[in-house]
């Protein structure tokens, strides 16, 4: 069954639940304007879920299809809130931020979106520590290697070495480990991690200096992600109740 892009666009608007942004401004590490990066969470309607019509995302680029996104640009993704539930109870990193993010950066909530804000407990588990580690390690060995993806060579060119790709980096290990020991991300990063940071993404650290710093923290989260005071799964059966419920009381 065919779908156009207009009727996803409806759906994400009016299912809406909750919508922030999850770009470097939410982590309090954007260095000028830049574009704004936002992330939506919607109910769709009931012949998308127990109909033959399917509804995983929609998504919103101010820029066309390959053209980099630059200031004042917005870059949207509105998730299913099935979709989102999966990836949240895996652990995927930016998928959980809105969880922790901050109030203003909250661009739209309903009552059911404050509910799952607190609920943000129940998505802390070793597997989210073990998915922030894969990332970690992916990155750090794609810089070792050198062979880390890049599309911005005029930082290459500035630095030597992509210092984007360097901060996002670490930033993904120091909210990790935050996440197993405090059972949270603090949004904005906190100093003076969030100060080391803006100074690897200026270009005033070395890629040495990102890569041990890395390699660090990948010692501590491999620790953290088989002792940590929090759960070793996720409850599904509890997320499964919720997500019947949300739904039944959505389209009540």
């Amino acid at each position: 069954m065919k779908h156009t892009s207009e009727e996803f666009a409806r759906i994400a608007e009016e299912g809406t639940v909750l919508r922030c942004q999850v770009g470097s401004r939410v982590h309090g590490l954007a260095l000028e304007e830049g574009d704004r990066d936002e992330m939506g969470i919607c109910v769709e309607p009931p012949e998308y879920v127990a109909g033959l019509r399917r509804f995983e995302q929609y998504v919103y680029r101010s820029r066309p299809e390959h053209v980099r996104s630059g200031e004042g640009d917005l870059d949207l993704t509105v998730y299913s809130l099935r979709k989102w539930t999966r990836l949240a109870l895996e652990g995927n990193p930016t998928v959980l931020l809105p969880l922790f993010a901050p109030e203003e950066e909250i661009v739209a909530v309903t009552g059911l979106g404050r509910e799952l804000r607190a609920q943000a407990q129940r998505f802390v588990t070793r597997r989210a520590g073990h998915r922030f580690l894969g990332y970690l390690r992916a990155q750090r060995e794609r810089m070792t290697g050198g062979h880390g993806h890049t599309n911005r060579p005029e930082l290459v060119e500035a630095h030597g070495f992509d210092t984007k790709f360097a901060y996002h980096m670490v930033r993904l290990g120091l909210q990790g480990v935050e996440l197993m020991e405090r059972g949270r991300m603090s949004l904005p990063m906190p100093e003076p991690d969030r100060s080391w940071l803006l100074s690897l993404r200026r270009g005033e650290r070395t890629r040495q200096e990102a890569l041990e710093r890395a390699r660090r923290l990948e010692e501590r989260l491999s620790v953290l992600c088989v002792e940590a005071d929090v759960p070793e799964e996720p409850d599904t059966d509890w997320a499964d109740r919720w997500l019947v419920q949300a739904h039944l009381r959505t389209w009540g």
